[in-house]
């Protein structure tokens, strides 16, 4: 697989960029996600999750006279933002997806306690953990899918798959795993950046120099992955990006929005947001107005810019 490529779009910001900043308190972040069956289909086989992470004590018994004054829940390790789009026939898509997002919460919760190494000399332990996070979503999804007889789809694949783009925010650092074609977007300082590289047939020939940039977006190998979790092969990739400077913005999205709204459209929307309701509920009317031919998806997670004297 060829590395992530970064494609950037120039927006005329509608605020001065915030500068750099110290760690976000609880309250001051600013995360919703909503999704939307569209207009075309039935089901809903797309699946979101927006949490943050925390140490918590939880107290079982204690001759203390006033335990719920004790702070039992630590400061917050890591936020996380996730999409999931499923892919196979019936329910498969939507088994797939819930699955892989449940696999990767628990992996979280349970497994993952590597976060101090985020920004170290150690990091590659952190980046390791987040792709054998995302590995064990896929052997979740094959498992299920090989009890279920799940008919193999016409790539070879078990039948039934979905992709998944997670970011990981450990301060000052945003980790985005990826794999398949949902995408992951950031805005900041005016200009859009798609951070992820889609995992699909298509992108695989431009990337080989066969196909140009432009045709892939037509091409009917546009919707082919080359890479999904439950699927023949998973490949994931991960991208480590500086978010300290306020003003930044994450969006998270299935090909449900990308296939209606366009990158200019999204950075437009970035550039004017008043809150991340706002955006997703914007991006989501816009991508309905124009057919809504897929499940749509859209996540959204920043600061909220400090205020004077905070």
């Amino acid at each position: 697989m060829a590395p992530a490529q970064a494609r950037t779009v120039a927006v005329p910001p509608s605020t001065k960029a915030g500068k750099a900043g110290r760690k976000p308190r609880d309250d001051q972040l600013d995360l919703f996600g909503l999704t939307h069956p569209g207009r075309v289909r039935a089901e809903n086989q797309d699946h979101f999750l927006v949490c943050t992470v925390h140490p918590e004590v939880v107290i079982h018994g204690t001759s203390l006279p006033a335990p719920d004054q004790l702070p039992l829940r630590g400061e917050r390790l890591a936020t996380l933002l996730l999409v999931a789009d499923g892919v196979g026939g019936g329910s498969a898509g939507a088994e797939a997806s819930q699955l892989a997002t449940e696999t990767i919460t628990k992996y979280i919760a349970s497994t993952l306690r590597c976060y101090h190494t985020a920004g170290s000399a150690a990091e590659h332990e952190f980046f390791d953990a987040l792709r054998a996070a995302a590995l064990e979503a896929h052997n979740a999804v094959r498992a299920e899918a090989a009890e279920q007889g799940a008919v193999p789809g016409p790539g070879g694949g078990s039948g039934m798959a979905t992709t998944l783009t997670l970011a990981i925010a450990v301060w000052p650092w945003l980790y985005v795993v990826q794999v398949g074609d949902s995408r992951c977007y950031e805005f900041s300082r005016g200009t859009l950046r798609q951070v992820t590289r889609d995992q699909t047939m298509a992108q695989e020939l431009v990337d080989r120099g066969v196909l140009q940039p432009e045709q892939a977006a037509t091409s009917p190998l546009g919707s082919v992955l080359a890479s999904s979790i439950g699927g023949r092969e998973a490949v994931p990739e991960v991208t480590r990006l500086d978010i300290r400077r306020r003003g930044s913005v994450v969006l998270l999205c299935s090909d449900g929005l990308t296939r209606h709204v366009s990158d200019e459209e999204i950075g437009r929307q970035l550039g004017a947001i008043e809150s991340s309701e706002q955006v997703c509920r914007a991006l989501l009317d816009l991508a309905l107005e124009r057919g809504g031919s897929d499940n749509i998806t859209v996540v959204v997670g920043r600061a909220r810019p400090e205020e004077r004297g905070t």
